[in-house]
């Protein structure tokens, strides 16, 4: 039997440019898939009254560590140098599968919160066999859409992060592949979360994105966050070893030269932008103008919660402020005036929204409202002081939401948030990842004592 859901009354950014904005519209959901966004719809359905709501597709972040979730917070003044001490030397090794299960089903019910809808989850905690399975379940019961990336175990720090001789084991990312991603049309897709020449040594690059071609998943790849990772010239690296192609997102690219953005452009390549991390922990300016420049669509992701908040609103703000502080400051230095090519608060809504499914893989099937994708939509409450009134819905969204706006969330046509709250048990996640943070500060405390 179908289930005809009609979403009605709403101010709609459909992020199509076919249909475009609605100042009121309805969109009628059956089962998963959005079937019609029109001024005005007359159905058999079940009716979400979003009248002084904002409709906008599902937000999409395409890079967190889900799995930090459990020690959010642990390191709010790090460099990415302190990151790798603090985080991957000290946490992550400690991490169990229970641990992960805790971090995932927290992180992923904190998205769907905050209205991401999708999530590509950079699982580099695979410290045993059971590690994934673990973080899959978990994205499995929350009902997000995500593309879960298996990366490497990080139980030294030394043996997987500095010319390493180490890949990820490929029999067991095989089986991971056999086991829960036959398909490629599902809610939860596959990827391969690769560390890239620079961390790993020339066999281990090719290895790891041979293994990851031929099980036809898409790598993503930290690169050029910092100095001096961008010295390593990863993307001319990868160059050379003859492995660019469109299967791969590149995260952060802070300091790309222009020969590796036009690398990254010609093989089809897509990108992904952590701006209120790259800002704060030392990455370097977020390039998101400079991607556009090279006819790129890049994305928006929340990489850390250790460090900052695990909200796209964030993001958005961090992008906008930081890239107009940034082409300011340059205009000023020059005595010239501003340039008219700004980026603008709509851009930044494609960035969170259709380009985020763009470099997630899944643009054929979520990112904007549009008939005949899947039903990923989120209702902002624009009635909230903090929103009304409405003079222009995009900066409404953009730049005055926040997460308490956040009233609606629907994913593949099953209401995950209404009226505000989660439809799902968050006082047992909660309780699950306090319990493994308490865990996992317990052990880190045995191991520094330990090495006194």
């Amino acid at each position: 039997m179908t289930k005809r859901t009609l979403v009605r009354g709403g101010q709609i950014l459909s992020m199509d440019k076919q249909i475009g904005d609605l100042p009121r519209g309805d969109v009628l959901i059956e089962d998963d898939h959005i079937v019609a966004v029109e001024p005005r719809i007359d159905a058999d359905a079940e009716v979400i009254d979003a009248a002084g709501h904002i409709v906008i597709p599902g937000f999409v972040d395409t890079h967190r560590h889900t799995w930090e979730a459990a020690i959010r917070g642990s390191a709010p003044n790090a460099t990415l140098d302190d990151y790798f001490v603090e985080i991957l030397d000290t946490f992550a090794p400690l991490y169990s599968a229970e641990d992960v299960y805790a971090s995932n089903l927290a992180g992923s019910l904190e998205c769907l919160n905050a209205g991401i809808t999708t999530l590509v989850d950079w699982s580099h905690i695979n410290n045993t066999p059971e590690h994934p399975d673990a973080a899959i379940q978990a994205l499995t019961e929350t009902g997000i859409r995500a593309q879960y990336a298996y990366g490497s175990a990080n139980t030294s720090l030394a043996d997987y992060w500095f010319e390493s001789k180490l890949a990820i084991p490929g029999a067991d990312v095989r089986r991971i592949r056999d086991t829960y991603f036959a398909s490629d049309n599902g809610r939860l897709t596959m990827g391969l979360a690769t560390r890239g020449p620079g961390f790993c040594q020339e066999e281990v690059v090719r290895a790891e994105w041979a293994l990851a071609r031929d099980l036809g998943i898409p790598i993503t790849v930290h690169v050029a966050m910092g100095r001096l990772a961008g010295r390593f010239g990863m993307v001319k690296q990868l160059s050379d070893l003859g492995l660019l192609g469109p299967d791969t997102t590149y995260v952060h690219c802070c300091y790309f030269s222009d020969e590796e953005w036009q690398l990254v452009a010609d093989s089809g390549g897509t990108i992904s932008i952590a701006p209120q991390i790259e800002v704060q922990m030392g990455h370097g300016w977020p390039p998101v103008m400079k991607a556009i420049e090279y006819g790129l669509r890049p994305s928006l992701s929340i990489d850390v919660v250790t460090t900052a908040p695990g909200d796209m609103f964030t993001q958005i703000r961090s992008a906008f402020g930081t890239e107009r502080a940034r082409v300011n400051a340059l205009a000023w230095q020059a005595n010239e005036n501003v340039p008219d090519t700004m980026l603008t608060a709509r851009q930044l809504l494609e960035l969170a929204t259709i380009n985020g499914a763009h470099v997630a893989g899944v643009e054929d099937r979520t990112g904007s409202l549009t008939p005949g994708k899947k039903a990923d939509l989120v209702l902002i409450d624009a009635r909230a002081l903090n929103v009304a009134p409405v003079l222009d819905p995009v900066a409404a969204v953009t730049l005055s939401a926040d997460v308490s706006n956040v009233d609606t969330v629907i994913v593949d046509g099953v209401i995950r948030k209404r009226g505000g709250k989660l439809v799902a048990d968050t006082e047992a996640a909660r309780l699950l990842v306090e319990a493994a943070s308490e865990r996992l500060v317990a052990r880190a405390a045995d191991k520094a004592a330990a090495a006194v």
